[in-house]
């Protein structure tokens, strides 16, 4: 019991080791997707004639969008060491529990959507001229951020195999994400309307029911599509 309690332990250790590695360690992925996001942002900052009333209105979803459609350029990269070294038969074969892999997988996920806002963030509190760095962003940045991890893991699984997954991952991740980018974006802008913890707390709520929802039904599906 305890020698297999231990293979269990090391193997999430190792899965999270090898999807942050492939991503915030050699700075491949965390860079594609804080460039992509912050490339968005720049271009909405000069497309648009931004006062301060017009900022908070807007700027929010314009935050959120950004980070969501970046995010699927690093999520489509979840497995890809195992595609690439042909080892995702042995994964499968691992003497462990099909929820660590996916936990190990989705916690790589989290790390490296993390690391890529924690560098939008600033630039877009510039771009914007907003005060983004209160308590309040910190529990919606890691809410949507469980969210986007859950369901980004369970739709790369789905797509691994899949010729087009670069193609079919955004079809699959967007419109499910929807309610919880909707959540993000309207408690953001109450955040950066001066609105207190009540005002927000509906579309907080939401964020939860959605992550709990798919963290749970994405843990397990994704075993179903490991063994398919």
């Amino acid at each position: 019991m305890r020698h297999k309690k231990t293979c269990s332990c090391k193997f999430l250790s190792l899965s999270v080791t090898e999807s942050s590695t492939f991503a915030s360690v050699t700075k491949v992925v965390v860079v594609a997707v804080a460039g992509f996001a912050l490339l968005i942002m720049v271009i909405f900052t000069f497309s648009l004639n931004l006062s301060q009333d017009s900022a908070r209105l807007i700027g929010p979803g314009v935050l959120w969008s950004a980070v969501a459609f970046a995010g699927v350029t690093g999520l489509n990269r979840a497995f890809s060491l195992e595609v690439e070294g042909n080892t995702l038969e042995a994964l499968m074969l691992a003497p462990i529990s099909r929820d660590l892999i996916f936990l190990g997988k989705a916690l790589g996920n989290f790390l490296f959507i993390t690391v890529a806002l924690a560098v939008v963030l600033p630039v877009f509190a510039v771009l914007f001229n907003l005060v983004i760095f209160r308590w309040e962003m910190l529990a919606i940045s890691l809410l949507t951020i469980v969210g986007f991890s859950a369901v980004g893991t369970l739709f790369a699984a789905m797509s691994v195999r899949v010729r087009a997954r670069e193609v079919m991952l955004p079809l699959l991740f967007l419109p499910v994400v929807t309610p919880l980018i909707m959540a993000a974006v309207e408690s953001t802008s109450h955040m950066v309307n001066g609105r207190s913890w009540s005002d927000m707390s509906e579309w907080l709520q939401l964020a939860i029911a959605f992550d709990v929802v798919f963290l749970v039904v994405s843990a397990f599906v994704f075993q179903h599509i490991l063994e398919d």
